[in-house]
């Protein structure tokens, strides 16, 4: 994993969406039949009728792979992220906010088609975040749009499973997998929602069998990848099928397998919990930088647990404290 060559320290795939927060409560949810904590892909109609019918909201740029690898960069790590936007208002602001931090970012938009992905994240009192997804410009991302180069800069190719539901971007996702194992890097997959695995299981266990280094998923995620209804059980069958799992549990921190080994990592705990959109990715992003850096397990979990025990302290999946300057207060 020190090649000459790797320049980038991870590069992600995933779709480009600028989040709408709002703060609802579960009447609301229940008055537009929304599962709470789940996602739900909806047309630019039910987006618009939603974001109408909702409060104020804060306007960021999101998207599960790009929150991970903003937050990459925002350690010090050297990130790129490819995806699709449109030439629009809500493209441009993803495009200077991934930016901002310092990633890469250098898809051309779209200059016909759908427009840009949103997301209208409803967040209600107990900080679960329920999701409605516009994917617009972002499912038109396909094998073309991929900057090969980028990709095999990088120590590590880092995808997000809702790409998973468009054929597009299944492709360029299978094709990226491949430049990354033949210039010896290695491919993470984030499972992203068990609900997206309910609709890909078996493809999504061969790619844990068959095309990935490292695994990252919720409970709920890597049960429903097994269709277990224990955790443990679900963590028996994952383990040896890739290079590392690394699966997280709210509350109960995480639970990081290798091989015959298994690490248990504690949560951080920095304040009231607000709204956890980001947790996941923010975990990915801390695991991933400390990953390529060569860091044992254990520190690579704990800087997991601790970017996304910053986030979920805060409205929105980008931190806005300084991540550099939590690590050296909590992990030296």
């Amino acid at each position: 994993m020190t090649s000459p060559l790797k320049t980038l320290d991870v590069v992600g795939i995933g779709n480009a969406i600028v989040d709408v927060l709002v703060q609802a409560d579960d009447n609301f949810l229940a008055d537009h039949a929304l599962s709470k904590g789940s996602m739900a892909l909806v047309d630019e109609q039910q987006a618009d009728r939603l974001y109408a019918s909702a409060g104020p909201g804060l306007e960021t740029s999101g998207g599960s792979a790009a929150n991970t690898l903003a937050g990459i960069a925002q350690l010090g790590g050297r990130a790129g992220f490819i995806g699709r936007v449109r030439n629009d208002q809500l493209g441009a602001i993803f495009a200077h906010d991934i930016r901002a931090v310092g990633a890469r970012f250098e898809t051309p938009a779209a200059v016909s088609g759908p427009s840009t992905a949103r997301c209208l994240i409803l967040v209600t009192p107990d900080a679960q975040r329920t999701m409605c997804t516009y994917l617009g410009a972002s499912v038109g991302l396909d094998p073309a749009d991929l900057d090969l180069e980028l990709v095999r800069q990088a120590k590590v190719l880092y995808l997000e499973g809702y790409l998973w539901d468009s054929e597009e971007a299944k492709r360029a996702f299978i094709a990226a997998a491949e430049v990354m194992r033949d210039s010896g890097g290695q491919v993470a997959l984030s499972l992203s929602d068990a609900f997206c695995v309910d609709r890909h299981r078996q493809s999504f266990q061969e790619l844990v069998d068959g095309h990935v280094d490292v695994v990252f998923a919720n409970e709920a995620e890597i049960c429903s990848l097994y269709q277990s209804e224990s955790f443990e059980a679900a963590a028996d069958q994952v383990r040896g099928r890739c290079r590392v799992a690394a699966l997280t549990r709210s509350e109960l921190g995480s639970v990081v397998l290798s091989g015959s080994e298994s690490f248990r990592i504690p949560p951080y705990r920095l304040g009231e919990l607000v709204d956890t959109t980001g947790a996941g990715d923010l975990y990915a992003a801390g695991f991933l930088f400390g990953y390529t850096r060569g860091d044992d397990l254990v520190r690579c979990g704990q800087l997991g647990s601790l970017c996304a025990g910053q986030v979920v302290t805060q409205l929105g999946p980008r931190p806005q404290a300084s991540l550099p300057d939590l690590v050296a207060n909590h992990l030296g």
